[in-house]
């Protein structure tokens, strides 16, 4: 097998009129470049002739491997089988549609090249519409920092992964639009470089503002994963130790008046709101312990790891002559 440097994953869905100058433009500068390389097509369940043209370059170019999914399962699908397709020392993933500046590809490349695990292209100058794309896009960006601590301005751009951790991922859908976030939160070292941002080559984007409520969801989750160690039990357990606290501050008010000043306690409002905390508490925490056990089972299943090894230092890593990247 080839000692693959560079693996290009493009998802491609409905891009009939995009496909062939993409391909024309990444093969220019991968090869201007001298990378070693390959270029991973994932048809999303096309409906129009992006399937055959992919074929058809597949044929005249060896660098070309075509991933067809059975049937539309989303941008995030498609990224992810794509990933797991990959072979190259680094990952570029980018957009088909010209976007991305496949001529700009060779400029992360360098940069991750100095050490870093990803690369993140911070577009510049945006031409798209300012209010239906651009300001949620700020928003999103802006929170989504927020919720992970990590200082990627622009997170669903193009970008480019070593290749061992780009297969290692667990992509969820949806988290194509927070990868750097999740490599970020895996210990992994992250920068960006500032890149183009030209308008779509041609056809219709895919995008529209309701996706805008499902970023939402994903930043919700990655706060909640962040903020609590990816444990339910702390989160649940704080809101269920709220409300025992609450109830048992009225259980000792209605009983202090109770005992001291004969008021009837049964059917005071204090009183069943107290029982009704009690019981709450009880089912937040009973979450908790139900969405540990989970969890538990999901890690042991998919052998996960919440962590990143940067180096491996011992007597036999150094006469070996291990690099710390190769390790």
């Amino acid at each position: 097998m080839r000692d693959i440097e560079v693996s290009i994953v493009t998802p491609m869905h409905n891009e009939e009129l995009c496909i062939e100058e993409f391909h024309r433009r990444i093969s220019a500068a991968m090869q201007g470049a001298g990378y070693e390389h390959e270029i991973i097509l994932v048809n999303d369940g096309s409906t129009d002739r992006t399937e055959q043209l992919m074929r058809q370059i597949s044929t005249v170019d060896p660098n070309v491997r075509c991933v067809c999914l059975s049937r539309n399962r989303g941008q995030c699908t498609a990224i992810y089988a794509g990933l797991q397709h990959s072979r190259g020392r680094y990952v570029v993933i980018m957009d088909g549609d010209l976007q991305h500046k496949p001529e700009e590809v060779p400029s992360l490349v360098e940069e991750i090249r100095k050490g870093w695990d990803l690369v993140s292209g911070m577009r510049q100058k945006r031409s798209e519409s300012k209010w239906l794309r651009l300001v949620p896009s700020k928003i999103a960006n802006w929170m989504i920092r927020s919720a992970s601590g990590c200082e990627i301005h622009d997170m669903g751009g193009l970008s480019c992964l070593k290749g061992d951790i780009a297969r290692s991922l667990q992509l969820r859908e949806g988290h194509h639009r927070i990868i750097p976030a999740l490599v970020y939160r895996l210990g992994g070292s992250v920068t960006e470089v500032p890149t183009s941002a030209p308008p779509r080559f041609a056809g219709k984007s895919h995008y529209g503002l309701s996706r805008s409520i499902d970023v939402l969801f994903d930043i919700v989750t990655l706060w909640f994963q962040n903020a609590f160690k990816q444990r339910p039990v702390y989160l649940f357990g704080r809101i269920a130790l709220g409300f025992f606290i609450t109830a048992s501050l009225l259980s000792a008010w209605v009983l202090f008046e109770k005992v001291f000043f004969g008021v009837h306690m049964g059917t005071r409002p204090p009183f069943l709101a107290a029982i009704l905390f009690y019981i709450t508490s009880l089912g937040f925490m009973s979450t908790g312990f139900i969405l540990e056990a989970l969890g538990d089972t999901m890690d042991s299943v998919m052998q996960t790891r919440p962590y990143m090894v940067r180096e491996i230092i011992s007597q036999e890593e150094t006469q070996s002559g291990k690099s710390p990247e190769s390790s």
